[in-house]
């Protein structure tokens, strides 16, 4: 395990394993949130954000959380460990909207300065949706490159808590 990758709803806490797991395993840990983004929540171009995690993906080893499908590809074909936090919907919701609270006003540790923490209609609907709309294409993705990666899913709080002891 030394380029892993996490994917997630929104919420999953991918962020917060990919710190545990960075401080267990001493590995460097990127934050997409904090890469993809400018102030004031001005996505970085497309070619940009390509150019970015082929820089990354170019390290002896990572720790990469972030979804981002557009570009997913790079990172899923680089990686040798993909976690997926396939955690309930209803999980998800309540930690973005503690998370909301929490940083109101501010940007969160692994956010890109300039963008303060947000919550609208939109986002709670992606991530209420996530099971039906995003779910089933990564785990078709996934089940393409099963047998040559490891590959972890994650379902509740308790397997996470699991998981991480675990690590050496």
């Amino acid at each position: 395990m030394k380029k892993i990758m996490l994917i997630g709803s929104g919420g999953s806490g991918k962020s917060t394993l990919a710190r545990q797991l960075g401080q267990r395993l001493g590995i460097r840990v990127h934050h997409l949130d904090s890469l993809l983004w400018r102030a004031d929540w001005q996505a970085v171009p497309r070619a940009e954000q390509q150019q970015i995690q082929t820089d990354l993906i170019s390290r002896d080893d990572w720790i990469i959380d972030g979804n981002y499908g557009g570009t997913m590809d790079i990172r899923l074909n680089a990686a040798d460990t993909i976690i997926f936090l396939d955690l309930p919907r209803t999980t998800c919701v309540y930690r973005i909207l503690k998370r909301s609270i929490r940083y109101r006003h501010q940007a969160r540790p692994d956010m890109a300065a300039g963008c303060p923490e947000k919550i609208d209609v939109a986002f709670l609907k992606w991530v209420w949706r996530y099971p039906v709309e995003q779910r089933p294409g990564i785990q078709a993705r996934l089940a393409q490159v099963t047998a040559m990666k490891t590959i972890v899913v994650l379902k509740s709080r308790k397997e996470v808590r699991g998981f991480i002891d675990n690590i050496a």
